[in-house]
């Protein structure tokens, strides 16, 4: 599976005092790379595949290498690593330019809206999915 990619402006909401990226907007990041690589599959509503079933993170680890500094142009990207009957995990990365400054991997469970308990993933997802 190709590494999906989008790019992102840090901006002062995302920073500390000192103008370095807050260590939990990665993870925002990440989120709205997941998103955009689900809408670009064609699924616009990237949490919820219909109106039964949606995505929740069960696992995350994240290593940090470089800070990201205020109002820098960085990409953010996301591909699927795996895929098993009700989850599906992701290598994910942030870069300024071709440096890594933060990668990490996240794992999805698909679920029941209402009871929370596993559901397999939706087939039209898995038919756009090539590991």
């Amino acid at each position: 599976m190709m590494e999906f990619k989008m790019p992102l402006r840090v901006y002062m909401e995302d920073t500390d005092a000192g103008g370095i990226v807050f260590y939990v907007n990665y993870l925002k990041f990440f989120e709205r790379a997941r998103t955009e690589y689900m809408r670009a599959l064609g699924f616009h509503k990237a949490a919820f595949i219909d109106e039964s079933l949606m995505f929740v993170v069960t696992e995350l680890t994240t290593k940090y290498l470089r800070p990201a500094m205020l109002d820098e142009q960085l990409i953010a990207s996301a591909k699927v690593i795996a895929a098993a009957k009700a989850s599906l995990s992701f290598e994910q990365k942030i870069y300024r330019g071709d440096e890594v400054l933060c990668h990490g991997q996240v794992k999805l469970a698909c679920v029941d809206k209402l009871t929370l308990k596993p559901k397999r993933l939706p087939e039209a997802l898995l038919s756009v999915l090539t590991l």
